[in-house]
């Protein structure tokens, strides 16, 4: 168990936007940072950060928090794990305190296969660099590859040796459960023998944007034609393959930075970039390339540069993937390697300057590579011209943004010398078909001659006290412990008994008077989460203390730190900048909180007395009158508080 010591200077040390900025690109909006959600597929961004306040926010699905609740949300971290990698990521000492034995036995099933998965990557490391197979074996082809001693340490590359069980029977008795092991595919257990799923291969760890080890690809170093060379983890509640991308860890900074992401096809493609000096480069691990590893790439940017080895064999099924990576909105180009070479062997055999200059020179955007490749397979031939155009269209059809799809259409017109309007005509026949077939997908099936008959939507009524309790908790969250002058209307008679309003300026803190004044009205709050955050920020104030925002939420239950978020950030994205320069001088937010503060408070007197009223006409009748007269003469004081209430309102405005 990790001290409280240390996790309070874990808290006072992290920074949520250098946090976030690891796994989400973040851009500057006013004194917040934006960026698209990484819980949902979205185009427009609705994830915001605030360094101020230490706190962060998804608009669009509705999650929020401080640095650890969201690397919990992200990375599916447990607590102690979110405090040990913010630890890490500072160099701050970890200080613990010994565990009990049921505390140990508690260890979530998720938890335990990531560290099956971590001892695996240790024993498969130290068994290249200290073992004899691994050294003879191993190691040698490591070596061969042009890989270094660095590059083998920072990928953590490993070997299992080519015995049947030698990792299962370690791991055993090293204290991890045989049915971890085998559901993370490390161990296949047949009735009661179990053997190693990647002996005698040489090991990539697959990591997750956060360093976590979510599976394995091994690769073979026989001739044996009945094993496969690349074998990857199977399926496993941490390793989705579908949903990573080999090199994505060591990338991630470096394709933020660079504002581009390679993408290549295999492991020791992604290594030898890395060891020449171009670290943003990603591999699909083998695999067709998926819509989920695709939104990956585009939390850190939206340029993407595909790299092709020069065997067109299987170039133009690969090219396929290019339309997926369209449909997200993202650009696009296709870079080939000379005839025979492949990223891994020209990176090795080249300096970084010309690999570099050979990247920028020959990454062709994706239409004119498309159109080179095509053409060469319709030469004289009228009707493949004819389908190559079409699929040329086919990809454009697929870009979001209406302005990409017509430069791209008149550049494809130029290249392949035909009319912009048949290109234009074809398009929009695609995009109807494709709107046509949606639209029969989502709509509901009907029987002929049915009439249906619309059912009108009910509003969706507002809980006006949960709105009033919820913004009190915000101006204490925001203004609490500010000094300002509030003016209160004292009802007065003049000498023929008129009442009128008098002004009387008051000068104290807004906590202060906020919990005078529902003390003085005896003023509970109906929701729970909501009083018990009332209650521990008014001691928080009462007790002198120097009440942070960011402090006190990491003192919160990961839930209700996530409503106070909310409340915090609601504001944020409507944030209006750059209005001064257009001679238009917005009131800031901080200018009228006295009068933000009465409002409320007034508001929710009278909305608790309009109950009042209610409850009291509401009362059950006897022979056509009320049980007590009185009832009557209550309800027409109330009637006059409401009243007089309204009017202060209206004053106050």
């Amino acid at each position: 168990m990790i001290s409280r010591s240390t996790i309070d200077t874990v808290f006072e040390t992290a920074r949520v936007e250098e946090v976030i900025g690891d796994f989400v690109q973040l851009k500057k909006s006013g004194s917040n940072f934006k960026g698209l959600s990484p819980f949902t597929d979205e185009r427009s961004p609705s994830f915001m950060v605030s360094p101020v306040k230490q706190i962060w926010k998804d608009f669009s699905s509705g999650k929020g928090g401080n640095a650890v609740t969201f690397l919990m949300e992200h990375e599916h971290f447990t607590y102690p794990e979110a405090i040990k990698y913010l630890a890490k990521k500072y160099g701050i000492e970890i200080e613990e305190i010994a565990q009990t034995d049921e505390q140990k036995q508690q260890a979530d099933a998720r938890e335990s296969l990531y560290l099956v998965n971590e001892y695996a990557t240790g024993y498969f490391h130290s068994n290249l660099l200290k073992t004899e197979p691994g050294k003879a074996i191993g190691l040698s082809y490591f070596k061969e590859r042009g890989f270094t001693q660095q590059t083998i340490e920072k990928f953590k590359l490993g070997y299992s040796i080519d015995s049947w069980s030698a990792f299962t029977d370690q791991a055993i008795k090293k204290g991890y459960k045989l049915e971890f092991l085998e559901q993370t595919g490390l161990s296949i257990v047949k009735q009661e023998k179990q053997f190693d799923r990647f002996k005698g291969r040489v090991m990539f760890p697959i990591l997750s944007m956060s360093g976590r080890t979510l599976g394995f690809g091994g690769r073979i170093l026989t001739n044996d034609k009945k094993a496969a060379k690349y074998l990857n983890s199977p399926e496993s509640d941490v390793y989705h393959k579908s949903k990573v991308l080999y090199g994505i860890y060591n990338a991630k900074q470096s394709i933020a930075k660079e504002d581009n992401c390679y993408l290549v096809e295999g492991y020791t493609d992604v290594i030898q970039f890395a060891q020449r000096g171009i670290s943003n480069v990603v591999s699909s691990s083998g695999t067709a390339l998926t819509p989920e590893q695709i939104r990956l790439v585009n939390r850190l940017t939206q340029n993407i540069t595909v790299l092709f080895d020069g065997d067109a064999a299987g170039l133009r099924a690969s090219i396929r993937g290019v339309d997926l990576i369209l449909e997200q909105g993202m650009n696009v180009k296709i870079c080939t390697f000379p005839e025979g070479e492949d990223p891994d062997s020209f990176a090795k055999n080249n300096t970084l300057d010309v690999l570099q200059s050979y990247l920028l020179e020959n990454a062709k955007d994706f239409i004119s590579f498309k159109a080179s490749l095509l053409a060469k397979e319709a030469v004289n031939d009228p009707i493949k011209k004819a389908d190559t155009i079409r699929d040329m269209v086919v990809s454009i059809s697929k870009i979001p943004d209406h302005i990409k799809r017509e430069v791209y259409i008149k550049e494809c017109a130029r290249i392949m010398d035909i009319s912009e309007q048949v290109l234009f005509n074809t398009l929009a026949q695609l995009l109807q078909k494709e709107a046509k077939d949606q639209s029969k997908k989502t709509a509901p099936t009907q029987q002929a001659f049915n009439v249906i008959t619309p059912k009108s939507q009910p509003t969706k009524k507002i809980d006006e006290l949960f709105e009033l309790e919820r913004k009190i908790i915000e101006i204490l969250l925001l203004y609490g412990a500010s000094q300002e002058d509030f003016e209160d209307l004292i009802l007065e008679a003049d000498e023929k008994g008129e009442i009128s309003f008098k002004p009387e300026i008051s000068s104290s803190k807004v906590f202060e008077k906020i919990y005078l004044d529902l003390q003085d009205d005896e003023i509970e709050f109906t929701n729970e989460t909501f009083k018990s955050l009332y209650t521990e920020i008014i001691t928080q104030f009462n007790q002198g203390k120097d009440f942070q925002v960011d402090t006190f939420i990491n003192e919160l239950e990961a839930e209700t730190a996530s409503l106070v978020s909310d409340i915090l950030m609601d504001d944020e994205r409507h944030a209006l900048h750059d209005w001064e320069r257009m001679e238009i001088y917005v009131k800031g937010k901080n200018s009228g909180v006295s009068q933000i503060v009465s409002e409320t408070i007034l508001n929710l007197r009278r909305f608790l007395i309009t109950l009042k009223i209610k409850d009291l006409v509401d009362s059950p009748v006897e022979n056509g009158s009320y049980k007590d007269r009185s009832v009557l003469e209550t309800v027409k004081d109330y009637n006059i508080l409401h009243g007089i209430l309204s009017e202060k309102l209206r004053r106050v405005v």
